[in-house]
């Protein structure tokens, strides 16, 4: 039986994102009000971070480029059908559910991020956009604060979906994908 041979896909910018992410998202989910000052400086790490993976996602390294997994809607469809079914084509790079759930995550922690800067200067006339909302008034507190809410919960249940797909995946081409992860490397072969 011969080895397998494995390829790197993830360079170590794209993981320590991923993992960076991970921690940043956790603390700003968990401290919220009791802890404001560490919460704050955990959602501008979260955003600090989407910024430069969008920014990676132009300039990086092949798998980690947009045009390596964005894909139409009907070959996520076909994806998540043959997922169903366990014949699901691997990829070496994100698959096309993969691709799809980036691409929310990213756009759901842009809004979250963004309504928790304009709450933070709202109610705390504190950060970046204090001088221009500081007086915005109750309406707008009250709206930011829902939207703020409702777009970190939602990202975190695309990160339970994320994980299950993860396990899915893993399990359906008998390969550990939170190693690949950690360490960068996939099998060569499919």
């Amino acid at each position: 039986m011969k080895p397998r041979s494995n390829i790197k896909v993830w360079d170590p910018i794209v993981r320590l994102f991923h993992w960076g992410l991970v921690g940043a998202f956790i603390i700003a989910y968990v401290t919220e009000e009791d802890f404001l000052s560490l919460h704050a400086w955990a959602g501008y790490t979260v955003l600090g971070l989407v910024i430069f993976r969008i920014l990676w996602g132009f300039i990086g390294t092949p798998y980690a480029r947009f045009s390596s997994f964005v894909f139409s809607p009907p070959a996520i469809k076909k994806y998540l059908t043959e997922t169903l079914f366990l014949r699901a084509k691997r990829y070496l790079g994100h698959n096309p559910a993969g691709g799809a759930m980036i691409l929310l995550l990213l756009i759901s922690l842009i809004i979250t991020t963004l309504t928790g800067i304009a709450i933070y200067g709202i109610e705390e006339n504190a950060g970046p956009l204090a001088p221009w909302l500081a007086h915005a008034g109750e309406f707008w507190e009250e709206a930011t604060e829902e939207t703020h809410e409702f777009f970190a919960n939602f990202t975190l249940f695309l990160v339970f979906i994320h994980i299950g797909g993860v396990v899915v995946e893993s399990l359906i081409h008998k390969e550990n994908l939170v190693r690949s992860m950690i360490n960068g490397y996939k099998r060569a072969e499919s």
